[in-house]
């Protein structure tokens, strides 16, 4: 199927797509809606009308929308975002935009770069599983070391002080993030 939808002029590639990642993202927050209902019933429907559960699925229905529509810039967590957004019983008003933008930027993404990326590690793994392997690896290592780099720092790019004065603001930030980062450790 691959092979086809890169056939496919840019627009009907994108337009297929974005009718897969409706069916497909659209069908999960279905299968979530329909779980939470099939499950509230006896323990689990007095845990799922506790205070702490209640408070965070207001939170996740409020907030949520974003996370579910930022998931299609990932690989593998789109799924459970939009399971968790039927599971908590996220209303359709906030669910269908972020699905709609969402899904809208993977099918571009996928339909451009995304299928190109794929066959080329696809076809690494069909001469070399190991240095495909060796290739995700790398992928996810780099960007656990951004998201650790980027928690420390508060950002990407370190700040870099201009005057006295900010050179202070800086080491305060910095001593601060490591004195909370030891406290998440503990």
């Amino acid at each position: 199927m691959m092979d086809w939808v890169q056939s496919l002029p840019l627009l009907p590639a994108i337009g297929f797509l974005y009718v897969v990642i409706w069916f497909r993202a659209g069908g999960t927050y279905l299968l979530g809606r329909g779980a939470r209902r099939a499950a509230d019933r006896g323990r689990v429907a007095t845990f799922l009308s506790s205070e702490r559960v209640v408070h965070a699925t207001g939170i996740v229905n409020r907030w949520g929308a974003p996370v579910v529509a930022l998931s299609f810039l990932t690989v593998g967590f789109q799924t459970a975002a939009n399971a968790a957004a039927g599971l908590t019983g996220m209303p359709l008003r906030r669910s269908l935009p972020a699905l709609a933008i969402g899904g809208l930027a993977w099918a571009f993404i996928y339909a451009t770069v995304g299928l190109v990326v794929f066959a080329g590690w696809v076809e690494l793994f069909l001469r070399s599983p190991w240095a495909a392997v060796a290739v995700l690896a790398l992928l996810v290592l780099l960007v656990a070391l951004l998201l650790r780099h980027r928690r420390r720092t508060g950002g990407l790019i370190a700040p870099v002080p201009s005057t006295e004065s900010d050179t202070a603001a800086v080491e305060s930030t910095t001593k601060s993030a490591v004195e909370a980062d030891a406290g998440d450790r503990a």
